[in-house]
């Protein structure tokens, strides 16, 4: 019989067990080994049944278990030691808290992100970018910076996969009480739910309740549109996550942006929390808090337009995340207009300003959109992608934002993403850690870092090394045989058919790990190119290959579910099955089991796609060595001491099946040739795999220190939100307008503009050549229209040409005014240019804009050169010898 209506019934604690209930509502606890051993003690049977959830655990444990515990000293010791601990964390100074620049950093971080992947227990994420950003808080807590989470609260979350008995996706949603999560209502001083609201078009409204996680030092407020006071389809926009069409997924984002800003200042008056001086939207899906914070100024601070764009500018940060246009949210600019225009949302912010933001004003950009990332990049002075490759593709692939200007000038920087250890890195690793260095200097280079730490794993005797990786692998081949039995009774299959899942997987064989989200460009089924060669892999009688994969594919995706239909029909096969095994269902819980216990994390997306590619990052922090395309982090920190690099076939163009059957042979041949023949090798007296283990320790020592979330986030603070915070203190409303006024004068001159002469003087070449370590004196002369030299800097760069004479990794001269100006506004400039490298050689004289207020000269946009005519001596093609 089904229940009519569903609520929640919560165990009333016993006086000396109530820290119990406040140890469960912060995340902590998720990555605090002995927090969750003390919840494990409450009721081993109960906490499994749990799968690892305090609140879940104390909703399910008897009143006589309570009871018992309550007078039990030894427990109630622990208690009281973890309770203290927690204390400690979160009200004790800590990095932040003790960093040189001090009052330098910003008192506060609003970070915003569709997705946070915090733990299991609280299902709010698909992939990549939500664990990353779980990973951006945790470590921000360890670390002490005083950082905002903003994020949706989804009622059906992503959804749990399942596979037909055809092997075919299938999807579920179940539904998500929030009573029986981790989160607890934000609350007015009157105990009522605090609330934001939206206005749509109609007359209609959006309501939002506040629930509030606690992530360790950090609170993540999540919004909440499952209010009765709204209409039912308004009650379903934070229904699922990236689910609906695009009216939908507009006003999530609305939601996310607009409203998150909104829930920040509630929380920050309820609470007395600081208020944010830097926001940080994670991708573009929050980028409507830019115009949220536009009107914030223009009606507080009686700013106009133009003005409250630079002061929000000042202190955004926004990172993009994807390598591809196609990855990026556009909507209908109809769409955006109706939402914003009369009758809608943020009145008194002038519509057609609003969609100039996010056109695609550049050649090739389609004039009916409005780009998500587009308005992010023109609402944020600084901006990041997530790897140092991916950042040369971000600026390649906005450069038309910044028209005239080659990719690597223009303004998009990189800070590599990286994982939080304590969260990813199995128990067992942790327990040798301390072993090795002590729990306190494990702990800090877990969540801090330091070089120093990590080469003590240089120390860890071979065996001790091999018997772990022993232990981790057998745990994961039983937690793969529990799951793949699950799969195939939801299959449809009958207990009495599955006695060969007692045989999958052996815990004495190479195991090669792959599981990530199933969209084409990772290409899930490379290994499948050759069938064949991949079964004498797996079965090769002395040295055999195993294989463990997982991956969610889109739902709206049908071609992502062929790919996943493909590999599952490949592993079903009773010849390969013990061999190779699809899990349904990726998750936090299953990578948690998953990247420990592989020997080989395989990557093999399409270059340079990958932005950063993370779970390669967390295997390899458990001793896991990668096997991967030179994409993502592995581009920037592969070396041969520690993994394989896949080569790619850039030189075959748009042949994409070719492409495909030359880096699946090369993949082959590195399994064959390299991988598996070092795993078994144990050449010596001890019998043990010697060079693989070097290998481990090898990626331990290497990578351990660079791939922590904790290094990231160190760089986040250093280098974009205390300069963020510091311009955001800069940019007062006068500030602001004169900032405002000064741009829409460059902009109004800069059409006449222009460098009109350029000859060399002393030291010119001659026929061509000059000798290395000359120097050219330059004078140029240049036209500035109404400008003066106090707006532009004048600029000689030089540097190794091309074939094209095009200048490659140039270097900028900086020139200074002579004479001038004269009737027309002409001045000339001159300086030196040091002749520093051989080869063939050019220079070219550029003019930009100059302000002590602008975080680069490139950020209006705004460059002019010579012609081809303005120049007199060598131009590019100097040969130096």
């Amino acid at each position: 019989m089904k229940a009519i209506r569903r609520f929640t019934v919560r165990p009333v604690l016993p006086e000396p067990l109530t820290p119990l209930a406040d140890l469960a509502r912060n995340l902590r606890w998720s990555w605090h080994a002995e927090t969750r051993e003390l919840f494990q003690s409450v009721d081993p049977d109960g906490w499994q049944a749990a799968g690892g959830d305090p609140v879940r655990l104390l909703g399910a444990v008897s009143a006589a278990r309570l009871a018992e515990l309550a007078g039990d000293r030894r427990f109630l010791r622990r208690l009281a030691v973890v309770t203290a601990d927690l204390d400690d964390y979160v009200g004790g100074g800590r990095w932040y808290q003790s960093h040189e620049s001090g009052a330098e950093l910003p008192a506060a971080i609003a970070y915003f992100s569709p997705e946070f992947g915090i733990t299991a227990a609280l299902p709010q994420y698909s992939g990549g970018l939500g664990i990353l950003a779980g990973d951006h808080l945790k470590a921000a807590s360890d670390l002490g910076v005083p950082l905002i989470g903003v994020g949706l609260l989804y009622r059906h979350g992503y959804f749990r996969q399942s596979l037909s008995r055809d092997g075919w996706q299938q999807e579920h949603y179940p539904v998500l009480d929030p009573n029986e999560l981790p989160v607890s209502l934000l609350r007015d001083a009157d105990a009522t739910p605090a609330r934001v609201s939206l206005s749509l078009p109609g007359g209609r409204a959006l309501h939002a309740h506040i629930w509030q996680a606690r992530v360790g030092r950090v609170p993540l407020l999540l919004l909440d549109s499952d209010v009765e006071d709204n209409d039912a389809p308004a009650r379903e926009v934070t229904d699922r996550l990236y689910g609906g069409g695009s009216d939908h997924r507009l006003l999530q984002e609305m939601l996310l942006g607009i409203g998150g800003v909104r829930a920040v200042r509630t929380y920050c008056d309820l609470t007395g929390h600081p208020a944010p001086e830097v926001f940080h939207t994670n991708e573009g899906h929050a980028g409507f808090l830019g115009l949220e914070r536009i009107r914030e100024l223009e009606g507080e601070q009686g700013l106009g337009f133009d003005a409250a764009v630079e002061a929000v500018r000042a202190g955004t940060v926004f990172t993009t995340h994807t390598p591809v246009p196609a990855g990026i949210d556009r909507f209908e600019r109809s769409l955006v207009a109706r939402h914003f225009g009369e009758g809608g949302e943020l009145p008194g912010v002038p519509v057609d300003r609003i969609l100039e933001l996010g056109a695609e004003s550049y050649p090739g950009g389609d004039p009916g959109v409005f780009n998500m990332a587009v308005m992010g990049l023109r609402l944020a002075q600084r901006a990041n992608g997530v790897s140092t490759l991916h950042g040369a593709v971000s600026r390649g692939m906005f450069a038309g934002l910044w028209p005239g200007f080659d990719p690597g000038d223009v303004p998009i920087t990189s800070v590599t993403n990286g994982v939080h250890a304590p969260t990813w890195v199995a128990p067992e690793v942790v327990r040798l850690g301390i072993r090795q260095i002590g729990p306190g200097r494990t702990e800090d280079a877990l969540s801090v870092g330091g070089s120093r730490r990590w080469d003590a794993v240089a120390d860890i005797p071979d065996q001790d090394v091999w018997d772990l990786r022993r232990v981790l692998r057998e745990q994961l081949v039983q937690e793969v045989r529990d799951r793949l039995r699950a799969s195939w009774l939801q299959r449809g299959a009958a207990e009495a058919e599955l006695g060969w899942v007692d045989s999958v997987l052996d815990p004495d064989v190479l195991t090669i790990g792959f599981a990530r989200r199933v969209p084409s460009y990772k290409r899930l089924t490379l290994m499948l190119r050759d069938p064949e060669r991949l079964r004498r892999l797996l079965l090769d009688p002395e040295r055999p290959v195993q294989i463990v994969v997982a991956g969610k594919a889109h739902p709206a995706d049908d071609g992502g579910k062929r790919l996943v239909q493909e590999l599952v029909r490949f592993a079903d096969d009773p010849r390969v099955r013990h061999r190779i095994v699809f899990l349904p269902d990726y998750g936090m819980a299953m990578a948690q089991k998953l990247y420990p216990g592989c020997d080989v994390w395989l990557n093999n997306p399409l270059r340079p796609l990958e932005a950063c590619g993370t779970s390669g990052m967390k295997a390899a922090l458990n001793g896991c060595l990668n096997l991967s395309v030179l994409d993502g982090w592995w581009d920037e920190w592969f070396e041969p001491d520690f993994g394989w690099a896949i080569p790619t076939a850039d030189g075959v163009g748009t042949d994409e099946e070719r492409r495909d059957d030359l880096e699946a042979n090369a993949l082959y041949e590195l399994i064959e040739g390299r991988v598996a023949p070092r795993f078994y090798d144990r050449a010596g007296r001890t019998g043990l795999p010697v060079r693989w283990i070097e290998m481990v320790r090898r990626t331990l020592v290497s990578l351990g220190p660079k791939v922590l979330a904790g290094r990231m986030v160190r760089e986040y603070v250093e280098r974009l939100y205390a300069p963020a915070a510091l311009a955001h203190r800069a940019l007062t409303p006068d500030a602001a307008r004169d900032l405002a006024w000064w741009k829409g004068r460059v902009r109004a001159a800069w059409p006449r503009v222009g460098v009109e002469h350029v000859e060399a003087l002393a030291a010119a070449p001659v026929n061509g050549t000059a000798e290395l370590g000359a120097t050219l004196t330059l004078r140029v002369q240049v036209s500035l229209d109404a400008l003066t030299p106090d707006d532009v800097e004048v600029q000689a760069v030089a540097g190794r040409v091309d074939a094209q004479d095009v200048i490659r990794d140039g270097r900028a001269f900086p020139l200074k005014p002579s004479v001038g100006p004269d009737l027309e506004g002409r001045w000339v400039y001159e300086g030196p240019l040091a002749l520093d490298r051989t080869g063939p050689f050019g220079y070219t004289v550029r003019i930009l804009p100059s302000h002590p207020l602008l975080a680069t000269p490139a950020e209006l946009g705004l460059l002019a050169g010579p012609s081809e005519t303005d120049t007199a001596g060598p131009g590019p093609g100097v040969v130096l010898r």
